[in-house]
């Protein structure tokens, strides 16, 4: 059992509205690790952040995208940050990862000043700048398909989404 796409990408890119989108045309299950890592340990993403610390929910993380590669054949969202895990890099090379692909002034719009995004506070734009220089690299080392969601409304990149699983199954 695999997932039909696995969807990263940058806080901000969609990942969880297109993801849905996605499963819903395909009659499928969606599934978003950050949920499960909420369901799992009783605990907000933020409150896990500020109470157990980053490294805690990173461990958290990898474990909950492990779970979900073995266990779930729909539509999965993996964390803006999963991907920094070598072993998760290691784990998505079997499946089609489409990379939602967003500019930091566009993601920081989306993701505001509040909100439950513990890697993204104070300043979101200068964090986003910094967060997507630091990870674009790994985004584009582990999609197999990545499209730009700038400008786009949800329906018109889940179209896209949907257009790179016909185009992989094709091949």
């Amino acid at each position: 059992m695999a997932p039909v796409v696995v969807l990263i990408g940058a806080p901000g890119a969609g990942k969880s509205t297109v993801g849905r989108l996605v499963a819903d045309k395909l009659g499928v299950e969606f599934r978003d690790t950050d949920a499960d890592i909420e369901a799992t340990s009783g605990k907000s993403i933020p409150d896990i952040f500020v109470v157990d610390g980053e490294p805690m929910f990173r461990a958290l993380e990898h474990d909950a995208v492990v779970a979900a590669l073995a266990e779930h054949s729909g539509v999965l969202a993996l964390g803006g940050g999963a991907v920094l895990d070598a072993r998760t890099q290691e784990l998505l090379r079997d499946h089609h990862v489409v990379w939602l692909q967003v500019s930091a002034h566009n993601a920081a719009g989306r993701v505001g000043v509040s909100g439950p995004r513990p890697v993204v506070v104070g300043n979101p734009h200068s964090t986003m700048v910094k967060l997507l220089a630091d990870r674009t690299p790994i985004y584009e080392s582990v999609a197999t398909v990545t499209i730009d969601t700038d400008f786009k409304q949800p329906d018109a990149v889940a179209a896209e989404v949907l257009a790179s699983i016909t185009d992989r199954a094709a091949s």
